[in-house]
Protein backbone atom coordinates (compact mmCIF):
# COMPACT_ATOMS: atom_id res chain seq x y z
CA UNK A 1 0.00 0.00 0.00
CA UNK A 2 2.81 2.37 0.91
CA UNK A 3 4.58 1.57 -2.34
CA UNK A 4 1.40 2.34 -4.28
CA UNK A 5 0.99 5.71 -2.47
CA UNK A 6 4.64 6.55 -3.09
CA UNK A 7 4.36 5.80 -6.82
CA UNK A 8 1.14 7.85 -7.04
CA UNK A 9 2.79 10.77 -5.26
CA UNK A 10 5.73 10.58 -7.68
CA UNK A 11 3.42 10.62 -10.69
CA UNK A 12 1.50 13.59 -9.30
CA UNK A 13 4.77 15.45 -8.68
CA UNK A 14 5.94 14.78 -12.20
CA UNK A 15 2.63 15.96 -13.62
CA UNK A 16 2.81 19.16 -11.56
CA UNK A 17 6.40 19.85 -12.66
CA UNK A 18 5.44 19.16 -16.28
CA UNK A 19 2.48 21.53 -16.04
CA UNK A 20 4.64 24.16 -14.35
CA UNK A 21 7.30 23.77 -17.03
CA UNK A 22 4.70 23.97 -19.79
CA UNK A 23 3.18 27.03 -18.16
CA UNK A 24 6.61 28.65 -17.87
CA UNK A 25 7.35 27.97 -21.53
CA UNK A 26 4.01 29.41 -22.59
CA UNK A 27 4.66 32.48 -20.46
CA UNK A 28 8.05 33.02 -22.09
CA UNK A 29 6.50 32.65 -25.54
CA UNK A 30 3.85 35.26 -24.68
CA UNK A 31 6.51 37.62 -23.34
CA UNK A 32 8.55 37.18 -26.50
CA UNK A 33 5.50 37.86 -28.64
CA UNK A 34 4.66 41.01 -26.66
CA UNK A 35 8.27 42.23 -26.94
CA UNK A 36 8.30 41.62 -30.69
CA UNK A 37 5.01 43.45 -31.10
CA UNK A 38 6.30 46.36 -29.01
CA UNK A 39 9.34 46.68 -31.29
CA UNK A 40 7.52 45.59 -34.45
CA UNK A 41 8.79 48.53 -36.52
CA UNK A 42 12.40 47.65 -35.78
CA UNK A 43 11.77 44.05 -36.81
CA UNK A 44 10.00 45.30 -39.95
CA UNK A 45 13.02 47.41 -40.91
CA UNK A 46 15.43 44.52 -40.35
CA UNK A 47 13.18 41.97 -42.10
CA UNK A 48 14.59 42.51 -45.65
CA UNK A 49 18.16 42.00 -44.39
CA UNK A 50 17.20 38.90 -42.42
CA UNK A 51 15.29 37.56 -45.43
CA UNK A 52 18.30 38.17 -47.68
CA UNK A 53 20.63 36.18 -45.44
CA UNK A 54 18.05 33.44 -45.00
CA UNK A 55 17.47 33.00 -48.75
CA UNK A 56 20.96 33.55 -50.09
CA UNK A 57 23.19 32.45 -47.20
CA UNK A 58 21.54 29.86 -44.96
CA UNK A 59 19.20 27.93 -47.25
CA UNK A 60 22.01 27.32 -49.82
CA UNK A 61 24.04 25.64 -47.06
CA UNK A 62 21.99 22.54 -47.83
CA UNK A 63 23.64 22.38 -51.25
CA UNK A 64 27.11 22.55 -49.69
CA UNK A 65 27.00 18.78 -49.31
CA UNK A 66 28.12 18.46 -52.94
CA UNK A 67 31.61 19.31 -51.65
CA UNK A 68 31.68 15.73 -50.36
CA UNK A 69 30.10 14.21 -53.47
CA UNK A 70 30.94 13.67 -57.09
CA UNK A 71 28.17 15.95 -58.23
CA UNK A 72 26.39 14.95 -61.41
CA UNK A 73 23.60 17.32 -62.53
CA UNK A 74 21.52 14.51 -64.04
CA UNK A 75 21.53 12.63 -60.72
CA UNK A 76 20.92 15.71 -58.60
CA UNK A 77 22.32 16.51 -55.18
CA UNK A 78 20.73 13.55 -53.42
CA UNK A 79 21.60 11.01 -56.12
CA UNK A 80 25.24 11.96 -56.61
CA UNK A 81 27.69 9.49 -55.02
CA UNK A 82 29.63 10.35 -51.88
CA UNK A 83 33.40 10.72 -52.21
CA UNK A 84 34.23 12.14 -48.76
CA UNK A 85 37.18 14.54 -48.71
CA UNK A 86 38.40 13.55 -52.16
CA UNK A 87 37.60 16.96 -53.69
CA UNK A 88 39.43 18.84 -50.95
CA UNK A 89 42.38 16.47 -51.12
CA UNK A 90 42.57 17.03 -54.87
CA UNK A 91 42.83 20.77 -54.29
CA UNK A 92 45.38 20.47 -51.47
CA UNK A 93 47.53 18.07 -53.49
CA UNK A 94 47.36 20.20 -56.62
CA UNK A 95 50.69 21.50 -57.94
CA UNK A 96 49.09 24.95 -57.93
CA UNK A 97 48.07 24.95 -54.24
CA UNK A 98 51.24 26.56 -52.85
CA UNK A 99 51.31 29.22 -55.55
CA UNK A 100 47.61 30.01 -55.14
CA UNK A 101 47.87 30.33 -51.35
CA UNK A 102 50.97 32.52 -51.62
CA UNK A 103 49.38 34.88 -54.12
CA UNK A 104 46.07 35.07 -52.25
CA UNK A 105 47.62 35.79 -48.87
CA UNK A 106 50.07 38.27 -50.42
CA UNK A 107 47.33 40.37 -52.03
CA UNK A 108 45.05 40.30 -48.98
CA UNK A 109 47.90 40.93 -46.55
CA UNK A 110 49.29 43.80 -48.61
CA UNK A 111 45.88 45.46 -48.77
CA UNK A 112 45.58 45.15 -44.99
CA UNK A 113 49.13 46.20 -44.09
CA UNK A 114 49.39 49.07 -46.58
CA UNK A 115 45.80 50.15 -47.17
CA UNK A 116 44.66 50.48 -43.57
CA UNK A 117 47.52 52.75 -42.31
CA UNK A 118 47.12 55.00 -45.36
CA UNK A 119 43.38 55.33 -44.69
CA UNK A 120 43.99 56.07 -41.01
CA UNK A 121 46.64 58.71 -41.78
CA UNK A 122 44.38 60.35 -44.36
CA UNK A 123 41.50 60.42 -41.87
CA UNK A 124 43.74 62.02 -39.23
CA UNK A 125 44.95 64.64 -41.72
CA UNK A 126 41.40 65.52 -42.76
CA UNK A 127 40.31 65.67 -39.12
CA UNK A 128 43.14 68.02 -38.16
CA UNK A 129 42.73 70.49 -41.01
CA UNK A 130 41.02 73.79 -40.18
CA UNK A 131 39.75 74.37 -43.73
CA UNK A 132 36.36 72.69 -44.12
CA UNK A 133 36.23 73.37 -47.87
CA UNK A 134 39.61 71.73 -48.42
CA UNK A 135 38.57 68.73 -46.32
CA UNK A 136 35.35 68.27 -48.28
CA UNK A 137 37.10 68.53 -51.65
CA UNK A 138 39.85 66.05 -50.73
CA UNK A 139 37.39 63.62 -49.21
CA UNK A 140 35.16 63.75 -52.28
CA UNK A 141 38.05 63.24 -54.69
CA UNK A 142 39.48 60.32 -52.73
CA UNK A 143 36.29 58.31 -52.27
CA UNK A 144 34.84 58.80 -55.76
CA UNK A 145 36.92 55.92 -57.29
CA UNK A 146 35.14 53.53 -54.93
CA UNK A 147 31.97 53.89 -57.02
CA UNK A 148 33.71 52.91 -60.24
CA UNK A 149 33.61 49.26 -61.25
CA UNK A 150 36.84 47.39 -61.85
CA UNK A 151 35.99 47.23 -65.55
CA UNK A 152 36.08 51.04 -65.70
CA UNK A 153 39.20 51.08 -63.52
CA UNK A 154 40.86 48.68 -65.97
CA UNK A 155 40.11 51.13 -68.80
CA UNK A 156 41.67 53.96 -66.81
CA UNK A 157 44.74 51.86 -65.95
CA UNK A 158 45.07 50.88 -69.60
CA UNK A 159 45.09 54.54 -70.59
CA UNK A 160 47.80 55.23 -68.02
CA UNK A 161 49.94 52.09 -68.36
CA UNK A 162 49.55 50.93 -71.97
CA UNK A 163 53.01 50.18 -73.43
CA UNK A 164 52.07 51.80 -76.75
CA UNK A 165 50.45 55.11 -75.85
CA UNK A 166 49.88 55.08 -72.07
CA UNK A 167 50.58 58.31 -70.20
CA UNK A 168 53.18 56.74 -67.89
CA UNK A 169 55.06 55.09 -70.75
CA UNK A 170 54.96 58.33 -72.74
CA UNK A 171 56.73 60.03 -69.85
CA UNK A 172 59.25 57.18 -69.66
CA UNK A 173 59.94 57.42 -73.39
CA UNK A 174 60.34 61.19 -73.18
CA UNK A 175 63.25 60.61 -70.79
CA UNK A 176 64.82 58.09 -73.17
CA UNK A 177 63.58 54.94 -71.45
CA UNK A 178 61.95 51.83 -72.86
CA UNK A 179 58.17 51.34 -72.46
CA UNK A 180 57.08 48.81 -69.84
CA UNK A 181 54.15 46.42 -70.20
CA UNK A 182 53.01 46.88 -66.60
CA UNK A 183 49.89 44.70 -66.79
CA UNK A 184 51.57 41.72 -68.49
CA UNK A 185 54.95 41.75 -66.72
CA UNK A 186 55.19 39.51 -63.61
CA UNK A 187 57.65 41.87 -61.93
CA UNK A 188 55.15 44.73 -62.06
CA UNK A 189 51.73 43.09 -61.85
CA UNK A 190 51.53 42.76 -58.07
CA UNK A 191 52.49 46.39 -57.54
CA UNK A 192 49.80 47.48 -60.00
CA UNK A 193 47.16 45.38 -58.24
CA UNK A 194 47.99 46.69 -54.75
CA UNK A 195 48.42 50.28 -55.92
CA UNK A 196 45.16 50.36 -57.85
CA UNK A 197 43.24 48.82 -54.93
CA UNK A 198 44.62 51.43 -52.51
CA UNK A 199 43.77 54.17 -55.01
CA UNK A 200 40.20 52.89 -55.38
CA UNK A 201 39.31 52.01 -51.77
CA UNK A 202 41.37 54.25 -49.46
CA UNK A 203 38.99 57.20 -49.63
CA UNK A 204 36.00 55.01 -48.81
CA UNK A 205 37.79 53.43 -45.84
CA UNK A 206 38.73 56.92 -44.62
CA UNK A 207 35.06 57.78 -44.10
CA UNK A 208 34.77 55.12 -41.40
CA UNK A 209 37.80 56.35 -39.45
CA UNK A 210 36.83 60.00 -39.92
CA UNK A 211 33.37 59.30 -38.50
CA UNK A 212 34.99 57.65 -35.48
CA UNK A 213 37.26 60.69 -35.01
CA UNK A 214 34.31 63.08 -35.17
CA UNK A 215 32.62 61.14 -32.37
CA UNK A 216 35.46 61.97 -29.93
CA UNK A 217 34.50 64.75 -27.52
CA UNK A 218 36.14 68.11 -28.43
CA UNK A 219 36.57 68.76 -24.70
CA UNK A 220 39.35 66.16 -24.60
CA UNK A 221 41.33 68.10 -27.21
CA UNK A 222 40.66 71.39 -25.45
CA UNK A 223 41.81 70.02 -22.11
CA UNK A 224 44.95 68.57 -23.69
CA UNK A 225 45.71 71.91 -25.39
CA UNK A 226 45.32 73.75 -22.08
CA UNK A 227 47.78 71.29 -20.52
CA UNK A 228 50.30 72.16 -23.21
CA UNK A 229 50.00 69.03 -25.38
CA UNK A 230 51.21 69.48 -28.94
CA UNK A 231 49.07 68.50 -31.93
CA UNK A 232 51.09 65.31 -32.42
CA UNK A 233 50.64 64.39 -28.75
CA UNK A 234 46.91 64.97 -29.02
CA UNK A 235 46.76 62.70 -32.06
CA UNK A 236 48.79 59.98 -30.33
CA UNK A 237 47.02 60.10 -26.95
CA UNK A 238 43.45 61.04 -27.92
CA UNK A 239 42.71 60.44 -31.59
CA UNK A 240 44.34 57.04 -32.06
CA UNK A 241 42.98 55.52 -28.79
CA UNK A 242 39.56 56.95 -29.70
CA UNK A 243 39.41 55.08 -33.01
CA UNK A 244 41.13 51.93 -31.73
CA UNK A 245 37.83 49.97 -31.43
CA UNK A 246 37.09 50.71 -35.10
CA UNK A 247 40.62 49.69 -36.13
CA UNK A 248 40.29 46.40 -34.24
CA UNK A 249 36.85 45.72 -35.75
CA UNK A 250 38.02 46.39 -39.31
CA UNK A 251 41.14 44.28 -38.81
CA UNK A 252 39.14 41.32 -37.50
CA UNK A 253 36.69 41.48 -40.39
CA UNK A 254 39.47 41.68 -42.96
CA UNK A 255 41.38 38.80 -41.39
CA UNK A 256 38.28 36.67 -41.79
CA UNK A 257 38.32 37.41 -45.53
CA UNK A 258 42.06 37.05 -46.02
CA UNK A 259 41.56 34.17 -48.47
CA UNK A 260 39.27 36.23 -50.72
CA UNK A 261 42.12 37.99 -52.52
CA UNK A 262 39.85 40.26 -54.56
CA UNK A 263 38.42 38.09 -57.33
CA UNK A 264 36.84 40.85 -59.43
CA UNK A 265 39.96 42.99 -59.53
CA UNK A 266 42.33 40.13 -60.32
CA UNK A 267 39.97 38.62 -62.89
CA UNK A 268 39.73 41.92 -64.77
CA UNK A 269 43.44 42.79 -64.63
CA UNK A 270 45.29 39.50 -65.01
CA UNK A 271 46.21 37.52 -68.13
CA UNK A 272 48.10 34.35 -68.99
CA UNK A 273 51.62 35.88 -68.72
CA UNK A 274 51.05 36.85 -65.05
CA UNK A 275 49.30 33.70 -63.80
CA UNK A 276 52.36 32.78 -61.73
CA UNK A 277 52.11 35.96 -59.62
CA UNK A 278 48.45 36.90 -60.09
CA UNK A 279 46.43 33.69 -59.95
CA UNK A 280 44.53 33.39 -56.65
CA UNK A 281 42.25 30.72 -55.21
CA UNK A 282 39.05 32.30 -56.55
CA UNK A 283 40.30 32.75 -60.11
CA UNK A 284 41.64 29.18 -60.17
CA UNK A 285 38.32 27.85 -58.88
CA UNK A 286 36.51 29.87 -61.56
CA UNK A 287 38.56 28.26 -64.31
CA UNK A 288 38.83 24.75 -62.90
CA UNK A 289 35.56 24.51 -61.00
CA UNK A 290 33.10 26.59 -62.99
CA UNK A 291 34.33 26.63 -66.58
CA UNK A 292 35.23 22.92 -66.41
CA UNK A 293 31.94 22.12 -64.59
CA UNK A 294 33.71 20.78 -61.48
CA UNK A 295 31.07 22.13 -59.12
CA UNK A 296 32.04 19.82 -56.27
CA UNK A 297 35.61 21.10 -56.38
CA UNK A 298 34.45 24.72 -56.29
CA UNK A 299 32.17 24.03 -53.32
CA UNK A 300 34.91 22.14 -51.43
CA UNK A 301 37.32 25.03 -51.85
CA UNK A 302 34.61 27.45 -50.70
CA UNK A 303 34.09 25.42 -47.52
CA UNK A 304 37.86 25.30 -47.01
CA UNK A 305 38.05 29.09 -47.23
CA UNK A 306 35.10 29.47 -44.87
CA UNK A 307 36.63 27.25 -42.18
CA UNK A 308 39.97 29.05 -42.42
CA UNK A 309 38.25 32.44 -42.24
CA UNK A 310 36.19 31.44 -39.18
CA UNK A 311 39.32 30.14 -37.45
CA UNK A 312 41.22 33.34 -38.18
CA UNK A 313 38.40 35.50 -36.83
CA UNK A 314 38.20 33.50 -33.60
CA UNK A 315 41.96 33.52 -33.05
CA UNK A 316 42.39 37.21 -33.91
CA UNK A 317 39.43 38.09 -31.70
CA UNK A 318 41.07 36.43 -28.71
CA UNK A 319 44.42 38.08 -29.48
CA UNK A 320 42.76 41.49 -29.75
CA UNK A 321 40.98 40.94 -26.43
CA UNK A 322 44.23 39.90 -24.76
CA UNK A 323 46.64 42.51 -26.10
CA UNK A 324 44.43 45.47 -27.06
CA UNK A 325 41.55 45.06 -24.62
CA UNK A 326 39.10 45.27 -27.55
CA UNK A 327 37.29 42.50 -29.34
CA UNK A 328 34.45 41.83 -31.74
CA UNK A 329 32.35 39.58 -29.48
Amino acid sequence: MSQFMSAATTRVGRAQRSAHSSGGFSKRVRQLGLAMWKHRWIYLITAPTLLYYLVFKYIPLYNAQIAFKEFQPLLGIEGSPWVGLQNLEGFLNSIYFGQLMTNTIFFSGARLVLGMPIAIVLALMLHETRFAFFRNVVQTITYLPHFLSWVIMFGILLMLLSPSDGLVNEIIKSFGGEPIAFLTTPNWFRQIVIGSDIWKETGWSTILYLAALLSISPELYEAAAVDGASRLQRIWNISLPGILPVIVLVTLLRLGNILQGGFTQIFVLYSLPVYSVGDIIDTWVYRSGILDFQFSLATAVGLFKGVIGLTLIMVSNQLAKRFAGRNLY
